[in-house]
């Protein structure tokens, strides 16, 4: 399994283009299921889980492994399914998401596929808002036509761990609060889990927060606001966007409003569990004005102010 991943470092030119790749995997034996190959450090065969006590029921031990000890999730019981029972074929998928690691039970991984976010659809309205999903897509694989379902991580992890949307004493500029009632911040994220922990911190300031579910969604109604006579820059005190999505990543989405003379001054915050300097460097590359990784409130709270800050001045 180790050649599989071998080369995760070189698949970084495919963000920003638009493209990801998936690490296809099962949990039972008839449903294949995903992760981006960006999250994922390594896949091991299991080795030897230490009991935690007073733990989740979700987790299902500890396992030590280069040194660190990781927290392994029951991918299966974490999504609504009966656990996953350790056979020759379960493996542990050990992941980085919101600067921390963890690894997940699975069954039988079976093979990385390379595809655009434009192949990737959200879930269906129907499946209800309690999903597992953040998206869906079909491919032909072993000779047939199957359904792939993408797990929302920040979902699984978020009734995990306890994510505290609090800030911090001395984070917030008490000069700067009566400024924000009114102010509006558009959300763009897949997961809604994700845009539920951004909201939370926001709100109780007074800002008035607008979701978008993928850039797609995002852009279609900054052009729409553009085509009112609207000046998006004005109109948003900032996007804060994730960087994978469905239909459309944050880079391209990005990518886009920059390109666009009518929208090219919003300020852009990229908001992601990627991190690492190729984030920085594709901040860069695209133009965003910032990049956090999540979930961090004390930060979030930091680009607003900063933000808004530089409103002031620039109108003073």
């Amino acid at each position: 399994m180790a050649n599989v991943l071998a080369s995760v470092d070189q698949r970084t030119k495919l963000v920003g283009e638009n493209r990801l790749e998936l690490l296809l995997f099962r949990i039972n034996s008839t449903q294949l299921f995903a992760i981006n190959v960006f999250k994922v450090k390594e896949v091991v065969k299991v080795p030897r889980l230490s009991l935690l006590p007073e733990s989740h029921p979700n987790i299902c031990g500890v396992a030590k492994i280069r040194n660190m000890s990781i927290p392994v999730i029951n991918l299966r019981a974490a999504i609504g399914f009966s656990p996953m029972p350790e056979s020759e074929e379960t493996n542990l998928i050990i992941t980085e998401y919101n600067q921390s690691v963890q690894g997940f039970l699975v069954g039988k991984v079976e093979h990385i596929v390379n595809m655009t976010w434009g192949d990737i659809m959200p879930p269906p309205k129907a499946v209800g808002r309690n999903t597992y999903l953040t998206a869906i897509t079909r491919m032909e694989y072993q000779g047939l036509s199957q359904l792939v379902s993408i797990i929302d991580v920040e979902k699984v992890l978020a009734e995990i761990i306890s994510y505290d949307v609090c800030v911090s004493d001395g984070v917030l500029d008490h000069e700067l609060v009566p400024h924000m009632p009114g102010r509006k911040i558009l959300i763009v994220d897949d997961s809604a889990t994700a845009r539920r922990q951004v909201a939370d911190t926001l709100r109780p300031l007074g800002l008035e927060i607008i979701e978008a579910c993928d850039g797609l969604q995002a852009l279609t109604l900054l052009q729409q606001w553009r085509d009112q006579g609207k000046s998006v820059a004005d109109e948003l005190l900032m996007m804060i966007t994730d960087a994978e999505m469905p239909e459309m990543d944050g880079y391209k989405l990005t990518h886009e409003v920059r390109c666009d003379k009518d929208m090219k001054d919003l300020y852009i915050t990229l908001n992601t569990s990627l991190s690492g300097s190729f984030n920085h460097a594709m901040v860069e590359k695209v133009g965003c004005n910032r990049f956090i990784a999540k979930f961090q409130p004390d930060l979030l709270v930091g680009v607003v102010q900063e933000r808004l800050q530089g409103l002031l001045d620039a109108a003073a």
